[in-house]
């Protein structure tokens, strides 16, 4: 008889990821057959698994991976209990997906969404050295100086950010690729040089490049997929890229067109960086 630990279970049936599925189980949301598990209890077939009264089945769906550009003021967060503008609520996919990471609620840009809870771990892990590229618009002129100590490091949150990559793009903007994902890090690193964020976006994670326009997402490729897999070659691969589905019904080539046509900025940022409404899909 095949046992899974309930953190791994809750998460390939995706629900959610593990670490936050050993939450709900510290929190005594989750019971096993009606009884409240300790942490690192196993399940067996035929168990019945519940999530604040609701059964949790692995019904082993085929994966679902998405590239969201979230709008500001959009929260990353499953729990539409605690946060009305949450991600998950906006996008209304029609299976139980999840963001890979977050992004703060003042910040726009790409962020990944998976039914996958296999794949947030191998993303997150902090010795794989992800990249994530951001483009950060500062109050105040930027001085070499300040792009010069933000590459090399700055002390935050009892530690030294490690070196990054800080490229100037005009008076007020830069571009900066983090390897580490520390807690409000580039509005924390700037504040600690006397300069105030007024917009960060998010352009790229990994391999995959912010092409969309705002509130917009679509499915990562299989070309992607693939490549996001030679990255994690430590971790164990994540499944197949499912058979493309169709965009959001409200993004077509004719719109994207238009977009760019229409709103695009100049191209300072690898970014599609247009200003568009907030378009929720509702299919």
């Amino acid at each position: 008889m095949q046992l899974t630990r309930i953190n791994k279970y809750l998460s390939e049936a995706g629900y959610c990821s593990r670490r936050e599925a050993d939450k709900l189980i510290d929190q005594g949301r989750v019971t096993v057959n009606g009884e409240v598990p300790e942490m690192g209890t196993k399940v067996a077939p035929g168990d019945i698994v519940r999530v604040n009264g609701k059964t949790v089945a692995n019904l082993n769906e085929k994966p679902v991976y998405i590239a969201f550009n979230k709008p500001v003021g959009i929260v990353c967060t499953t729990d539409s209990g605690v946060e009305k503008d949450n991600i998950i609520d906006y996008i209304n996919y029609p299976k139980r997906i999840f963001p890979i990471g977050r992004l703060d609620k003042a910040s726009e840009g790409l962020i990944f969404l998976t039914n996958d809870g296999d794949i947030v771990n191998k993303i997150l892990r902090a010795s794989n050295n992800h990249e994530k590229e951001y483009v950060v618009t500062v109050n105040k002129p930027i001085s070499s100086t300040f792009i010069d100590r933000m590459g090399m490091g700055i002390s935050i949150l009892d530690t030294v950010t490690k070196k990054c990559e800080v490229e100037r793009l005009g008076n007020y903007d830069f571009r900066i690729v983090l390897t580490q994902g520390l807690n409000r890090q580039i509005r924390r690193m700037c504040e600690a040089l006397d300069y105030e964020v007024t917009s960060l976006k998010r352009v790229r994670i990994m391999n995959v490049l912010l092409d969309i326009p705002v509130g917009e997402w679509r499915d990562i490729t299989e070309e992607e997929l693939s490549t996001i897999n030679e990255m994690v070659t430590n971790s164990i691969k994540t499944y197949k890229a499912p058979e493309p589905k169709k965009r959001n019904p409200k993004y077509d080539e004719e719109k994207a067109e238009k977009f760019n046509s229409k709103d695009s900025k100049p191209k300072e940022t690898p970014t599609f960086s247009g200003k568009s409404k907030s378009r929720r899909n509702k299919s």
